[in-house]
């Protein structure tokens, strides 16, 4: 347990608890940023063909867009 700043840090071990895992956690981190990626790709995928089903074909979605454009 460190009681003073006043010493010799190169003899302090461990300052912050989780030490040497670091590279666990960006690899966990990465793994789940990914992961997330894929699940929304799927989510916006559904959404998009629930509305080709609901609003007709690709090229009338594009139409009915391009004409209520600014």
């Amino acid at each position: 347990m460190l009681t003073s700043w006043a010493v010799d840090l190169a003899n302090v071990k461990a300052i912050y608890p989780w030490q040497g895992a670091e590279l666990i956690m960006v690899i966990a981190g990465v793994v789940a940023w990914i992961l997330w990626h894929v699940i929304q790709l799927r989510e916006e995928k559904e959404e998009f063909q629930k509305d080709v089903e609901e609003y007709g074909s690709k090229e009338s979605i594009k139409k009915a867009l391009d004409d209520h454009s600014l």
